[in-house]
């Protein structure tokens, strides 16, 4: 009678403990939701890759094996705020979303930090280049993992105006990115002597970028820096190819270039072009490995380095859910930041109390056509910026929560 009753006692226990740590995850469910431009000028970068990228994780990190459920929904937030603002609130009072990632468009996501921060949730962004992420705006609530505007314009810029490209023009898209990434690029051009002749921002999205470019030509100055992304960037320096403008002896700086843009532009428009990444598909026998088995699910075609970062943030916030036994959005960013990350494409790493993410970045160039063994065989990488110097010192940011 003893021994059975202290069976049943110790097996209540047992039972009470495990309700105790499901009853951790909310509702049982990790649920992810990744929000992006599905179908506009940022629907190669991210879109539908992105949420494959997000699977992926999911998927490699054993989820299921390890006795969590974990769910991941897609959503277009058509580079508005107020679509973007509206879905994220819907997310998470209506279909308890735990988590957003991705995010592409600063303005976009400047919202969904803050939501996100009232709300309690987490944001782990990899789309969006605002630096302010991580600057003014940081906060406990969200990690900033892919590139910003401030390791573009470090990454970039230096070693242009270090190379004699030292007077700029400035194509800039109108909105908080483009604002961001050429303040950023201006204070690194002027801090190695060089100097800024002129600016101009153009409508965003835009399509015809001739009135623009011509002043750009008219100022004579050795580099036009383009500070947009995407659609706007291909379309820049296709007419800028018109114009005969790389002809005539300026240069073109890709403040922001995808590996998506240059498939797009094709090797023959976009050799020569130089710029920032932080991933390449042909960096290591990792990177190979992961991105063929990507593009075999993405219809043929390679990551961008937003869909990388997509993969390893989803992967990293997983493996912090299971460290802290919370879905809790602050909870588990708090245990982001405390685990060191690691992961195949962008390797060892760490997160500050920032929030910002550290990994190298690479300098690229992009091949021209003889040099190119086939398709997305596109860059050689000139530099390995090492992680520590790739993004904005600590004390540098006026972010809040550095103490």
């Amino acid at each position: 009678m003893k021994r059975n009753l202290l069976s049943t006692m110790i097996g209540a226990a047992f039972a009470l403990a495990a309700a105790g740590a499901q009853a951790q995850i909310s509702d049982g469910v990790i649920k992810i939701g990744v929000m992006n431009d599905m179908s506009g000028l940022y629907a190669d970068i991210a879109g539908p890759g992105s949420v494959t990228a997000a699977k992926m994780a999911v998927e490699d990190f054993g989820a299921a094996r390890r006795g969590m459920k974990v769910e991941v929904i897609g959503a277009d937030h058509q580079n508005k705020p107020d679509i973007g603002s509206n879905i994220a609130r819907t997310w998470y009072d209506v279909d308890k979303v735990d988590a957003i990632f991705d995010v592409p468009t600063s303005s976009v996501a400047l919202a969904i930090n803050q939501i996100t921060r009232d709300k309690g949730r987490a944001f782990i962004n990899s789309g969006a280049a605002t630096s302010d992420l991580t600057g003014k705006a940081c906060s406990p609530n969200t990690v900033h993992w892919t590139y910003d505007t401030w390791m573009l314009a470090n990454g970039t810029g230096s070693a242009i105006v270090k190379t004699g490209g030292d007077s700029w023009f400035f194509l800039t898209a109108d909105y908080a990115f483009g604002h961001a990434l050429e303040r950023d690029t201006e204070a690194v051009v002027v801090k190695n002597g060089g100097k800024v002749l002129g600016k101009v921002r153009h409508p965003f999205p835009g399509t015809d970028f001739s009135s623009f470019l011509l002043q750009a030509q008219t100022s004579k100055a050795k580099v036009i820096g383009l500070a947009n992304a995407g659609g706007d960037t291909i379309n820049s320096i296709k007419q800028a190819a018109e114009f005969g403008i790389t002809k005539g002896g300026q240069n073109l700086a890709g403040m922001l270039v995808f590996i998506t843009d240059v498939h797009g532009l094709g090797l023959n428009t976009a050799q020569g072009l130089i710029f920032t990444e932080t991933f390449y598909w042909d960096l290591n026998d990792g990177t190979r490995a992961w991105s063929k088995r990507f593009a075999a699910a993405n219809g043929g075609k390679y990551p961008s380095m937003v869909q990388a970062g997509v993969y390893a943030s989803v992967l990293h916030y997983l493996k912090a859910v299971e460290a802290a036994k919370t879905d809790d959005g602050t909870k588990v960013v708090a245990q982001m930041k405390a685990m060191p990350t690691d992961d195949p494409l962008f390797g060892k790493g760490s997160i500050r109390a920032d929030g910002r993410k550290l990994h190298p970045a690479y300098l690229v160039e992009v091949k021209k056509p003889n040099e190119s063994k086939g398709p997305y065989d596109y860059y050689k990488v000139r530099a390995t910026i090492p992680a520590e110097q790739a993004f904005r010192p600590l004390n540098a940011g006026e972010c809040p929560l550095v103490k």
